[in-house]
């Protein structure tokens, strides 16, 4: 049965609406939910850096083995990133979301019990579909559901917890690196804890809310409405009057008309030249993001560093990235986002030209900090940036399909990194790795459009063709 349209005099904007009220409690769990759920897809993410050097060890792999496995993590990623990303505007974020975290948490199950190389390999791959999507889903999630005033904070807040998976499996690592707990090798239960974790985020999944704003885009305006008046009760916006939805709606023939016609429109041209320029963007960024997170253990490893204490100061340094995050909070909203990521990106090729030049332990553990801490100033910036470019008909797909565009740099970086490294030594690798983080600043600065502060809702009309 087709849900019931809302009640006259109850139709109001909803971007407006959105915009408008304060932060509610049930906005502060909803963003804890995404934040939960970014934790263990960081934790999944870094792990294949942590244990590059631990697995070549233990299945007797080369160096193109090696690399194999730390790509096809991010191969599946690319993969379900392009998917996924299209699926969530014609259909919904919430399902999406939930589907996401369900299969990293299975496949990281596999993972702990991978007899060899090419089961472990086809885990992470299984895995990655599942990793791909989380970033840029919760992206276009939270920029849809946040006041545009406080967008940029709360969403920074996300990732702040999001990264703390990033040290916290890198002690883990550490620590049971060197045990068998139970008889099960250490870097088995790494994946076990990830998918343990992962289970947790799901149940909590089941809470999200649909995004209003794709609802009302779709033509879907009773929930909409209904999910928002949610959100205002307790808050002086609450509406006087219930609107009134079936227990169990479903989507009218109508409704089904507009979210189809509403996802075939194309791009006009000023959302095509962004989404070309955050697609070169992405390409290049996680060169010096991903980059440094996966090859931290290797380079550790080339200076001549023990596996264990390769990950111990790969461990220390990765505390930057949610200290970063968390001095991320106190920037984004009082910097122009563009600005942030330009003045972040210049930050990360000094800091990594100092730590590839670095030879004692104090050095590497400052320098990396700062790498870290400032690389996350970078990634907060952008992922709020990147959502709040394109509007809500296609925020997921765009940003989706440009971020995929990194997936393939990352799954592609092992190949060409680790034989730069072995040939050239640490210190001209992050070299280049500067020279990339450089021509980032230069294209956001030049090309990129100012943000902060602009409701993501606006653009509907001369941002997309009309639909024939």
């Amino acid at each position: 049965m087709a849900q019931e349209t809302a009640p006259p005099g109850l139709s109001a904007d909803v971007a407006a609406r959105l915009d408008r009220m304060p932060v509610t409690r049930r906005h502060r769990s909803l963003v804890l939910t995404i934040g939960m759920g970014l934790f263990f897809d960081m934790y999944e993410i870094f792990m294949s850096g942590v244990l590059g050097p631990v697995l070549s060890q233990r299945f007797d792999l080369g160096a193109t083995a090696t690399s194999a496995v730390l790509a096809s993590a991010f191969i599946g990623m690319f993969l379900g990133v392009v998917i996924m990303g299209r699926l969530a505007d014609r259909y919904g974020r919430r399902r999406f979301l939930i589907a996401s975290v369900a299969l990293y948490t299975v496949f990281s199950a596999v993972g702990a019990l991978s007899a060899n190389a090419p089961m472990l390999i086809a885990a992470r791959f299984l895995a990655g579909l599942g990793i791909g999507p989380q970033l840029p889903l919760a992206d276009a999630y939270l920029s849809d559901l946040l006041p545009a005033r406080v967008r940029g904070r709360y969403t920074a807040l996300a990732y702040t917890i999001s990264f703390f998976g990033v040290p916290t499996v890198g002690l883990l690592a550490h620590w049971l690196v060197r045990m068998s707990p139970l008889g099960m090798a250490g870097w088995r239960w790494l994946f076990l804890i990830g998918a343990l974790g992962g289970a947790a985020a799901l149940l909590r999944c089941r809470g999200l809310v649909e995004s209003p704003r794709w609802l009302a885009s779709v033509g879907r305006t009773a929930e909409a409405e209904r999910i928002v008046a949610e959100l205002e009760a307790g808050t002086p916006y609450a509406s006087a009057k219930p609107v009134r939805t079936t227990d169990t709606p479903s989507i009218s023939v109508k409704e089904k008309a507009v979210a189809d016609a509403v996802a075939s429109r194309p791009m006009s041209p000023v959302y095509r030249r962004r989404a070309a320029m955050m697609g070169v963007f992405h390409l290049l960024q996680s060169v010096g993001f991903y980059g440094f997170g996966t090859m931290a253990p290797l380079v550790l490893d080339a200076k001549g560093f023990s596996i264990v204490h390769s990950l111990l100061f790969s461990a220390l340094t990765y505390f930057g990235y949610p200290l970063g995050s968390l001095i991320s909070l106190t920037l984004i909203e009082r910097f122009e986002r563009k600005h942030l990521i330009v003045a972040s990106a210049l930050a990360m090729a000094v800091f990594g030209v100092a730590f590839g030049q670095a030879a004692d332990e104090f050095a590497i553990v400052i320098t990396g900090v700062g790498y870290t801490a400032v690389s996350n100033i970078f990634s907060n910036a952008y992922h709020v940036y990147q959502a709040e470019i394109f509007p809500t008909e296609l925020r997921a797909t765009a940003t989706s399909w440009t971020y995929a565009m990194s997936r393939v740099s990352t799954a592609a970086m092992p190949f060409a990194l680790v034989p730069v490294l072995h040939a050239f030594g640490a210190a001209r690798l992050f070299a280049a790795v500067a020279a990339v983080m450089t021509v980032i600043a230069l294209e956001i600065g030049v090309l990129g459009p100012a943000v902060n502060g602009r409701s993501v809702g606006e653009g509907r009309a001369n941002g997309l063709k009309a639909a024939r």
